[in-house]
């Protein structure tokens, strides 16, 4: 895989193998399909943003998150699987879980094209 960048390598390196690269995994691609996208640690987490709309990936005790800022973004995802552990706005990727990268792509679309 193409070299992190700071912020993203800094966030995922002290967390254990798997679980950074789930992350690194989700960062790849956000970035391959929205290369323009600004990358922060605005919430304190890698957030990526795209015009007014932002998604933002995070590493939680036993799973690791894509957050959204609605529903309505990950609703297509919950509903073709509807065992994903989900918030309000974000899907959350149990350790075991399978993620199912073709179904994350409109969430982004979504989430960029649509904003808050």
């Amino acid at each position: 895989m193409v070299q992190l960048p700071e912020p993203v390598a800094e966030y995922t390196s002290p967390l254990p193998p798997q679980r950074s690269e789930r992350l690194q995994s989700l960062h790849h691609f956000i970035v391959e399909r929205y290369p323009r996208a600004q990358l922060s640690l605005k919430y304190k987490m890698p957030t990526y943003e795209v015009d007014k709309g932002w998604v933002a990936i995070a590493n939680q005790k036993n799973y690791v998150s894509l957050y959204t800022c609605a529903r309505e973004h990950i609703q297509p995802y919950i509903d073709s699987h509807p065992k994903v552990k989900c918030g309000t706005g974000c899907l959350n990727f149990r350790d075991g879980d399978e993620i199912a990268w073709a179904d994350l792509e409109p969430v982004l679309a979504s989430a960029f094209s649509k904003g808050h």
